[in-house]
């Protein structure tokens, strides 16, 4: 009779174990389908945010080369009626969005943890972006679709963990990070680069865990996008030369002078128009910033009227055509340059990535005229895509990977990494701090001192 009790106390014991075992392998189940589909949302926004920006690109060229003189009031005035908006309803929604994920993540856990990247705020990015390529401003959807990854993760981690389905072991930082990474990975058509934007870039001075579901989560946003879309590079694919006759000497030249640039480049967004300016007349741009985005709006109407229109938008098809070997105009580099940091200073929404990479381009077909076309420009452009990018962003390992999947250029990734760090070395010599922390750094004070008032 014992035995039988003992047999009966050992089933027991055995169903209860593979009970309990059964539910660890549901909630892990049940908790990788909610990061799936977290994932997914973050493509899928990723992807209409896309199709918009497309559109307004497309509608800019139309518009804007049927009717150039159009051009000299819908530029400034559009740019007016945006800094207005943007700067009375939504605040946290200016510039790239690079920096208020960043800054989110460096906040402490608390009530103004997700101020930044609200869900509701955060989906003005998509109009807002729109809207500025379809005038005209020097804008990519690439940082926004950053900004907008981290806000869709972290309200869809919220949900599942206010109904207690899942995320519970997830901070919010590490949400918002996956997000984030997702969003650019989904962006750029570039898992690997996602994840290597998230550990390079995101985690740079802010302790995360990169724990298997963080880096599964941003992945699975670009292989999810790839399968919607289809494996293919963001640019055409690179078929130009992949190494040269005293290949390091090009490859220190294009890192150096875009190190320098870049740094320039860094420096000047930083500061603004303001920083920039004699003392006397600071304080009046600091008190009108709509009379600033109408003379910055001519500005660019004079960029965009003399280029053909070429310095409007992200500037993909410069890059397309530079990276084809197309003959690229010496001084389209420069006014990329400046057309950005023009639209920039005005407050709106609009990243700076993809420009960022056309103005490399630009300097690349330069570097070729000016050294007689003895080496292949497709190269030298890729290579100042590549370092003009790590010379803005100081994030060399990023830089160069971005680049690499953008264009199916694996053959040539040792050099673009070694031309990326000459160019983020060189750069720090012009602004010390990488600029997405710099103006991450603004943010999270502007948040701090909006909570002291709001305590009074």
């Amino acid at each position: 009779m014992s035995s039988l009790t003992s047999f009966k106390a050992k089933v027991r014991y055995v169903l209860h174990k593979k009970l309990r075992q059964t539910h660890r392998v549901s909630r892990k189940s049940l908790e990788f389908t909610c990061l799936l589909i977290g994932a997914a949302l973050v493509a899928l926004f990723s992807l209409g945010f896309a199709k918009f920006a497309d559109l307004g690109l497309e509608w800019n060229a139309h518009w804007s080369a049927q009717y150039p003189i159009a051009v000299w009031v819908v530029l400034p005035c559009g740019l007016a009626l945006l800094t207005w908006f943007t700067a009375k309803y939504t605040p946290y929604v200016a510039g790239s969005g690079i920096p208020q994920v960043i800054a989110s993540i460096s906040l402490p856990h608390g009530a103004n943890k997700s101020r930044l990247i609200s869900f509701w705020q955060t989906l003005w990015k998509i109009p807002l972006t729109f809207l500025a390529m379809l005038i005209g401003a020097s804008v990519g959807r690439e940082g926004p679709s950053v900004q907008v990854g981290a806000a869709v993760m972290l309200a869809w981690g919220n949900f599942c963990r206010k109904h207690g389905v899942a995320f519970n072991g997830l901070s919010a930082n590490e949400l918002m990070a996956t997000g984030a990474a997702g969003g650019l990975a989904a962006a750029f058509n570039a898992p690997l680069a996602g994840v290597i934007f998230a550990i390079e870039e995101l985690g740079r001075g802010v302790l995360l865990r990169w724990e298997r579901r963080v880096l599964l989560g941003v992945l699975a946003s670009g292989f999810i996008l790839v399968a919607i879309e289809g494996n293919n590079p963001y640019f055409p694919q690179y078929h130009g030369e992949t190494s040269v006759p005293y290949m390091f000497l090009w490859v220190a030249l294009c890192g150096s002078v875009c190190g320098i640039l870049g740094g320039v480049f860094a420096r000047l967004l930083a500061k603004g128009l303001a920083g920039i300016s004699p003392t006397k007349i600071r304080g009046w741009i600091r008190r009108h910033p709509i009379y600033v985005a109408l003379f910055l709006g001519l500005l660019l109407a004079t960029l965009g009227t003399y280029t053909q229109g070429k310095s409007y938008g992200t500037g993909y098809d410069v890059v397309a055509n530079a990276l084809d070997g197309a003959k690229t105009p010496a001084e389209l580099g420069m006014l990329k340059l400046l057309s950005t940091v023009a639209t920039y200073w005005t407050g709106i929404a609009g990243g700076i990535f993809t420009p960022a990479l056309t103005t490399g381009a630009g300097i690349g077909a330069q570097i070729w005229s000016l050294t007689s076309g003895i080496v292949d420009q497709r190269l030298l452009v890729l290579l100042c895509m590549a370092s003009f990018l790590a010379g803005a962003t100081q994030s060399p390992v990023t830089a160069s990977v971005v680049v690499m999947e953008m264009t199916g250029c694996q053959p040539v990734l040792f050099w673009l990494l070694i031309c990326c760090l000459v160019s983020s070395i060189i750069s720090r010599q012009f602004h010390p701090k990488p600029f997405y922390h710099f103006a991450a750094a603004r943010f999270r004070q502007r948040i701090q001192e909006e909570t002291k008032e709001e305590q009074k």
